[in-house]
């Protein structure tokens, strides 16, 4: 069962940066969707970006431009650059992988549904 391990998260002010991290642990026998979601208390869960196996990207609208997600396959660790950031990009962002099965197609990694494993969280706060 994946482990997954967040850091990097902090305050910071509008306009800045920061870059989030989760050092994941997965079988190397299997493909997996990788991605970052965030929560805050006046929102539902939601999908900010995810990468394939094969390192095709996926971005919600509200951070397409701004944020750029990234892996280190031969460690399993997956990144969030930040930039720009918003007061409503305020919340928890939390880490999350799943299997990828080889006969999913090319946008199987944006289906929220998919993921069930999930690391804990790390806080960003966003202060205009």
């Amino acid at each position: 069962q994946p482990q997954l391990q967040e850091s990097g998260g902090g305050s910071v002010q509008a306009g800045g940066s920061l870059r989030l991290s989760c050092v994941a642990s997965l079988s190397s026998h299997a493909n997996y969707c990788m991605a970052w979601f965030r929560q805050s208390p006046d929102k539902e869960r939601e999908l900010v970006a995810a990468i394939d196996y094969n390192g095709t990207t996926i971005y919600s609208d509200a951070v397409k431009g701004r944020f750029t997600i990234s892996k280190h396959n031969a460690d399993n660790t997956l990144f969030l650059q930040m930039n720009m950031l918003k007061s409503e990009d305020t919340g928890m962002y939390i880490c999350s992988a799943d299997r990828r099965p080889f006969w999913g197609k090319s946008d199987y990694c944006s289906n929220t549904l998919v993921y069930n494993f999930w690391g804990q969280g790390t806080q960003v706060t966003v202060s205009s």
